[in-house]
């Protein structure tokens, strides 16, 4: 069956309900596990479903509809106000998104122990490293969504759960990291100054992710062009710091 009509199936299904499972659907309409992700993930970047934690996706209604990408019209920097919902987040630039994650993936090797940060550009970054030989520790709990791995090894982080992140963080995640060396480490945040900061909206994310970067040989920061001369709550360090990915 061609893409198009299989996803055409698989959005029919979805709209019959409020919630469906990924396995339930590939059972129904007798679709492999990877091509279902695969369909899912181009009517979720369509905007006509939205993915959630545990395998789930539901129809986007009328209600609801999708954020569009906010484009700067100044060079000044402007406050990030709040953190969106990742469910929205998920939505929004997301074939940038996946442009950076395989951009990252690309420097990771065989052997690594490497860190995925929390936020949706990092999530991108699961899919394109589970037939590796390395060590993923992460703080980023939609790991979930793409477990069993292939081959690499998953070790995820303890400590408080951040629902609106689906982050974990807090005292206990920092102890575990304390402890901790990475080869690499992929970090998220909420803005940058080209030639300045980096930016998060939470002093316990912003702990933890300063935290990764002292505990790693080298750091990357995954960040589209639309955090570009955005700022939020708490300075992480200075973009010099690390290795800027971004979709150009």
């Amino acid at each position: 069956m061609v893409p198009e009509l299989r996803q055409e199936a698989i959005l029919e299904s979805v709209r019959s309900r409020d919630i469906s499972y990924i396995k339930d659907l590939a059972e129904e309409l007798n679709i492999s596990l990877s091509t279902i992700r695969r369909d899912i993930a181009a009517l979720e970047e369509a905007g006509t479903v939205i993915s959630m934690r545990g395998g789930a996706v539901k129809p986007v209604r009328a209600a609801e509809p999708v954020p569009e990408a906010v484009t700067l019209t100044a060079t000044a920097p402007a406050a990030v106000s709040e953190e969106a919902p990742v469910v929205k987040k998920r939505l929004i630039r997301s074939a940038e998104k996946d442009m950076i994650a395989k951009k990252a993936a690309a420097l990771v090797s065989d052997g690594d122990v490497i860190y995925i940060d929390s936020g949706t550009t990092c999530s991108c970054l699961f899919r394109y490293l589970s037939a590796m030989d390395i060590i993923i520790v992460t703080s980023n709990y939609e790991v979930l969504d793409f477990m069993p791995m292939q081959k690499a090894k998953v070790i995820m982080l303890g400590g408080e759960i951040s629902n609106d992140l689906h982050s974990i963080n807090g005292p206990l995640t920092e102890k575990s990291i304390a402890d901790m060396h990475f080869n690499k480490a992929f970090i998220g945040a909420n803005g940058y100054i080209p030639d300045g900061g980096v930016f998060t909206h939470t002093e316990r994310e912003a702990r933890k992710k300063v935290l990764v970067k002292e505990h790693s040989d080298k750091n990357y920061l995954l960040m589209d062009t639309s955090k570009k001369n955005q700022y939020a709550f708490q300075k992480l360090f200075n973009v010099r710091d690390v290795e800027l990915i971004t979709e150009e």
